[in-house]
């Protein structure tokens, strides 16, 4: 039963492939990459849409992240794809204004404003990942990704792997997989402003093969997300 004092706020950084119009010279070669898991997270912007339901904020954006990545800090190596290179400072600075600080300062600012109340606040950040990657297969169906050193992010993990494996004993979920939950993005970010019982920041991954080729058993799945997490909270 959720918390009264807690705030659940849902986000999709990557949710659409969409090209800027001042920048569609650029990307006029690329239709088929903007297609692909490089151009966006597939499935991620249906997954983010029933969460959306259940959250008291939810923000996402259909800017492809092959124009700016905003799960990325600013000094990343590959804030920007190779499609939007070269940049001088001033064109870098006026995609950066336009598109990545207006998303995150609208996070930043909820969470900020909850946490003055004293309110606690779980983050769900909605993600999905190519079933198989240079070559290699990634072996799961799901990732939760967090800070094995704040304590309320993995005991919400456990808690949420757990309701799920009840409902579906056969789904394979996997902690800080297919990335580590402390890699450079956004609730690492926000991590570093508030203690561990002020924000709480997952990274949910779900398997592209369930949007791409099991539309039934992904259906199934998207309900089942929605129902362990609220029996987590």
């Amino acid at each position: 039963m959720k918390n009264e004092r807690l705030k659940v706020i849902v986000t999709c950084e990557h949710a659409g492939n969409e090209i800027p119009p001042e920048f569609a010279a650029a990307f006029e070669g690329a239709k088929q990459v903007l297609a692909t898991h490089r151009g966006y997270d597939i499935g991620a912007l249906e997954l983010y849409q029933k969460f959306s339901k259940i959250a008291d904020f939810s923000l996402y954006s259909t800017t492809s992240r092959l124009v700016v990545e905003l799960n990325r800090s600013l000094h990343h190596p590959k804030l920007f794809s190779e499609f939007m290179l070269p940049l001088s400072t001033a064109e870098a600075e006026k995609v950066v204004a336009d598109y990545y600080q207006p998303y995150r300062q609208r996070v930043e600012e909820q969470i900020a404003s909850w946490v003055r109340e004293d309110f606690s606040v779980i983050h769900v950040s909605v993600h999905s990942f190519t079933p198989e990657l240079n070559g290699k297969e990634r072996k799961a169906d799901i990732g939760l990704l967090y800070d094995p050193k704040r304590e309320k992010e993995q005991l919400f993990a456990a808690r949420w792997r757990q309701q799920m494996q009840m409902v579906n004993p056969e789904i394979k979920i996997r902690y800080n997989y297919p990335y580590k939950g402390t890699a450079d993005g956004f609730i690492t970010h926000l991590r570093k402003d508030y203690t561990d019982t002020q924000y709480a920041g997952l990274e949910l991954e779900v398997n592209q093969r369930f949007p791409e080729t099991h539309k039934e058993e992904w259906k199934v799945l998207q309900s089942q997300l929605i129902q362990t997490f609220n029996l987590a909270l």
